[in-house]
């Protein structure tokens, strides 16, 4: 089976500093994968080199098998790629449908008719149907994370990169946020999770990535990497 993603040795320095150094990857199609690591240890950089937004300084990314690791954000969005950010910024003044349309028709390009259809789907996905007329400005931070979620998937992307999406929630809230994002992930799509809520990440992701000063310390099924004692001295503290 052909991989969904590939990073090959990508390599991102600003400065001095080594973001990400050398650091390779995969994904398959509709896997879910997680990342953890310490504050500034590159992970949010990882997300914008696969997205887009920042470029590779060396190394190769590759996406349904092709090399896009000069693309733009849009193309890769269309391509795909969706995301969402730790800190969701809706457009406040336009409602919750209005959001995702924005999504629909100008990230994945598609016709009114069907961005109506898509975006109607996407609200039950991610239980936001009874606010779809509701400004995105009045709505909760649950309610907001949701809709950064809804707004990515408004693009129809194959793969999702989800940046500390459950950050800031209180538990019930964090396991309604991990519900509906199981039900995403069973739908089909792919899914890349950064989080340090690991309890919350461990009921989505069937592989986990260790992410330190920009290189993969570990990689594996998630109670093996959990477990390897480097990783619970770096990460959680544990140990000498």
């Amino acid at each position: 089976m052909q991989q969904l993603l590939v990073l090959e040795q990508v390599h991102k320095s600003y400065g001095s500093v080594k973001v990400t150094d050398d650091l390779s990857l995969a994904l398959a199609p509709g896997e879910a994968l997680g990342i953890i690591g310490p504050n500034g240890a590159g992970k949010s950089t990882l997300f914008n080199l696969i997205a887009g937004g920042v470029a590779a300084d060396s190394g190769r990314i590759h996406f349904q098998g092709e090399d896009v690791t000069r693309e733009p954000v849009f193309k890769r969005c269309r391509r795909g790629i969706g995301r969402s950010h730790q800190i969701p910024h809706p457009f406040v003044k336009m409602t919750v449908f209005e959001n995702l349309l924005v999504g629909a028709t100008f990230g994945a390009g598609q016709a009114e008719k069907d961005g109506h259809a898509w975006c109607a789907h996407v609200l039950e996905l991610t239980g936001l149907m009874k606010k779809a007329n509701v400004l995105a400005g009045s709505l909760t931070l649950l309610e907001r994370k949701r809709l950064e979620m809804a707004r990515a998937l408004a693009t129809r992307p194959q793969l999702l990169l989800l940046d500390e999406i459950a950050g800031g929630l209180t538990e019930p809230e964090c396991h309604a946020l991990v519900g509906t994002i199981q039900g995403i992930h069973r739908s089909g799509t792919a899914i890349i999770w950064i989080e340090h809520i690991v309890h919350a990440l461990l009921a989505v992701v069937g592989r986990l990535a260790v992410i330190n000063f920009g290189r993969k310390l570990d990689e594996g099924e998630p109670g093996a990497v959990m477990a390897n004692p480097r990783v619970q001295e770096i990460y959680m503290g544990i140990g000498s």
